[in-house]
């Protein structure tokens, strides 16, 4: 496995530590890490992406989407079936699965819709005010001008 150092890149910024674990952690991911089930994630738009699952022979009570800090977790279990089934061939998986995905600062689930076998999980980007650039005018004084405040 090839080790990359990714110093000079944290050298002259600053905060990005959950940048440098997530690629940490990419780093060291497991190649026999589950595929099941497979799924794709697509940009719908500027600020919109979609999550597309295969979950053939799921229900949407089998499957619970949980959205915590910065994570995203899908989770899919079905039923015991108590009626003995005589498979001739049995393709289609019904196994339990999770699947994770980490979420960059300010995307949020939009929804989720299951049709046609596929679970589909909208995100939105939605940056807050204060966290979008703003101007800073600058005084024609040399020193910042403090305002003092009367006691009540």
């Amino acid at each position: 496995m090839r080790s990359y150092d990714l110093t000079p890149l944290f050298r002259s910024s600053v905060g990005f530590d959950r940048l440098a674990q997530l690629m940490d952690s990419a780093l060291r991911a497991d190649e026999t890490a589950p595929s099941y089930p497979p799924y794709n994630i697509e940009r719908t738009g500027e600020d919109k992406y979609r999550i597309t699952m295969a979950v053939a022979g799921f229900s949407q009570g089998d499957i619970e989407i949980v959205a915590k800090d910065n994570a995203l977790s899908v989770k899919g279990k079905q039923p015991k079936d108590e009626t003995p089934k005589n498979f001739v061939y049995r393709g289609i998986a019904g196994r339990p699965f999770e699947r994770r995905f980490e979420l960059a600062e300010y995307i949020r689930v939009a929804g989720a819709s299951l049709e046609n076998g596929l679970l589909h999980v909208d995100l939105v980007r939605e940056v807050p005010e204060a966290a979008k650039p703003r101007t800073i005018k600058i005084n024609g004084n040399a020193e910042p001008k403090v305002v003092e405040q009367k006691a009540a």
